[in-house]
């Protein structure tokens, strides 16, 4: 019991999700057969799920993403308006290439501390991250788990999902961008760090404030500036340049295995998940320790998988076909989008997207590709939504950054019905 107390809160989470799908095959709830089915559907995904974090963590140590963020800082050249765009792609591009969870976990420590480097609040960058994380992935498979799920049942490979999403896609992260700098990087939003700040790169726990303030405020070196620039960073050097390249090759190689040579997503993050260990096998063996493996996840997954099955089994799917329709026309397309965004606020996007695949007739792919949408880019306004988000709050307050809960929802909501909308507008547009 004492052991249980000492676990985080996601943990329990985790745990308890995978002991009730175990009871309900115990009980009968879930029969023999659909748990067999669940099990053998999410074995890949967890397969691929815990290759790429281990992937992401180690290039993260080697200093690929500060290198990353350091160039960013120095290309937009002291000007917020051109950092702000960078940001923008590079979240975006972090998201498709990876994956939004590896976006939430990884990304967002390099985002806090490009705010200190540049002399701005870290809630616009951290609203970037975790914003970006969610929206940014509909292009590709390897985005996001439902992408796994939904490219599987319409049968398309990952070329043949990003050439039915790359409007969806590009609609999506244009209305973010839009509400990012509305709401979070205008003069007036952006704000400027706590004086007496921790420096850039000093890790968890560090001062960072979250409230934004009105005023430019001084800068990371304590100097007056212009409020429509800052002082570029000086550029940042791995420790260990063969770490760098080895981890920057193994993650170029795993894109053009997904996206040229048509390799199963499992077998190339494997792949280059096992070059990179091999790497640090060599050059820092102390960096390989079993905490690299994301075992809440790899618990977390074929729970959730079991429990929506039973749920499934038991009810559900008759109210989800009842809600969902099964018209695949415009009205329905924007019917199954909005169900599995509300569902996925009020729930989890993973569950009500399994959910609501199985409500979908099997002919109608524009009506699941929109539901895929709603689950997607629609879990923005509660922290639960979706898994990317939880771990994104939960990087956040290691930092020490305040999110306030109001305006996360608030702004949240406003984001989710504007980007589902103009989504599910350019899917239907270009089918």
């Amino acid at each position: 019991m004492f052991g249980l107390r000492r676990l985080h809160v996601l943990d329990r989470v985790a745990i308890g999700l995978l002991a009730t799908g175990l009871v309900c095959v115990a009980t009968g709830l879930l029969p023999t057969g659909s748990a067999a089915d669940a099990t053998t559907r999410v074995a890949p995904l967890v397969a691929f799920l815990g290759t790429v974090i281990v992937l992401a963590e180690l290039t993260t140590r080697a200093e690929v993403f500060d290198v990353v963020a350091a160039r960013i800082a120095r290309a937009g050249r002291g000007r917020y308006p051109l950092l702000f765009a960078l940001c923008v792609a590079f979240a975006s591009v972090t998201t498709i290439a990876l994956n939004l969870d590896t976006t939430a976990v990884l990304l967002t420590p390099v985002m806090l501390a490009m705010a200190a480097r540049v002399g701005i609040a870290p809630l616009p960058l951290a609203m970037t991250t975790v914003w970006l994380a969610n929206t940014a992935s509909l292009l590709l498979p390897v985005s996001n788990l439902t992408n796994l799920l939904a490219a599987d049942r319409v049968a398309l490979s990952p070329l043949g999902l990003a050439g039915r999403m790359w409007a969806p896609q590009l609609a999506a992260i244009a209305v973010t961008a839009a509400c990012l700098w509305g709401f979070h990087w205008r003069r007036g939003r952006r704000g400027a760090p706590e004086p007496g700040g921790t420096a850039p790169g000093t890790g968890p726990g560090a001062a960072l404030a979250a409230d934004v303030r009105p005023g430019a405020g001084p800068d990371a070196r304590g100097a007056d500036r212009s409020p429509d620039r800052y002082a570029p960073p000086g550029p940042h050097r791995p420790a260990d340049p063969v770490l760098f390249r080895a981890c920057a090759l193994a993650c170029g190689g795993f894109l053009l295995a997904i996206l040229v040579a048509d390799v199963e997503l499992w077998l190339a993050s494997a792949t280059a998940a096992a070059v990179v260990v091999a790497a640090f096998a060599v050059r820092d063996r102390a960096a390989l320790r079993l905490s690299l493996i994301p075992w809440r996840l790899l618990v977390m997954v074929p729970g959730m998988f079991l429990v929506v099955e039973t749920v499934n089994a038991n009810g559900l799917h008759a109210l989800l076909a009842s809600a969902i329709g099964d018209d695949d026309g415009l009205v329905g397309m924007f019917r199954a989008a909005a169900v599995g965004a509300g569902l996925s606020n009020a729930l989890n996007n993973l569950p009500v997207y399994l959910a609501g695949e199985a409500a979908v007739p099997l002919a109608d792919h524009d009506q699941l590709l929109a539901l895929l949408v709603g689950t997607n880019a629609g879990p923005l306004i509660t922290p639960w939504a979706s898994l990317a988000t939880l771990l994104w709050y939960e990087r956040c307050h290691a930092y020490g950054v305040r999110v306030p809960l109001g305006r996360l929802m608030g702004t949240g909501a406003v984001l989710s019905v504007a980007a589902v909308t103009a989504s599910v507008g350019a899917l239907a547009l270009t089918r």
